[in-house]
């Protein structure tokens, strides 16, 4: 029996990690999508193409719920996105929560193995 709650363990392990992995990588991504669009990244490039790309899919859900502040400079345009941060935000709380979702069930399968 205590084999079966050390692999449960290892394994409950391994999932926080996962999720806190993928987590990281996406706030990377938007943190990233951000910065560029903060600082008035030029959209004709490769890899900030490919950022908003990605991110975007990401974004969908918060895209309404507030404005988006644009500021025109000399040569490049700053864009406050507030989804973006919003996002992040959400997408964090959602990995803390499924993590400890995987936790309070692996504790109550402690229990019943005791």
């Amino acid at each position: 029996m205590n084999d079966d709650v050390n692999t449960a363990d290892k394994k409950s392990f391994t999932a926080k990690r996962i999720i806190y992995y993928f987590l990281g990588l996406l706030e990377i991504l938007l943190a990233f999508r951000f910065i560029f669009k903060l600082l008035g990244a030029n959209p004709a490039s490769g890899f900030v193409t490919f950022i908003y790309a990605i991110t975007q899919i990401f974004l969908s859900p918060f895209t309404a719920i507030f404005r988006t502040a644009v500021t025109q400079g000399i040569e490049t345009k700053a864009v406050l996105e507030p989804s973006t941060m919003i996002a992040m935000v959400v997408y964090a709380l959602i990995a803390w929560g499924i993590v400890k979702l995987i936790v309070t069930l692996r504790e109550r399968k402690d229990i019943k193995v005791q």
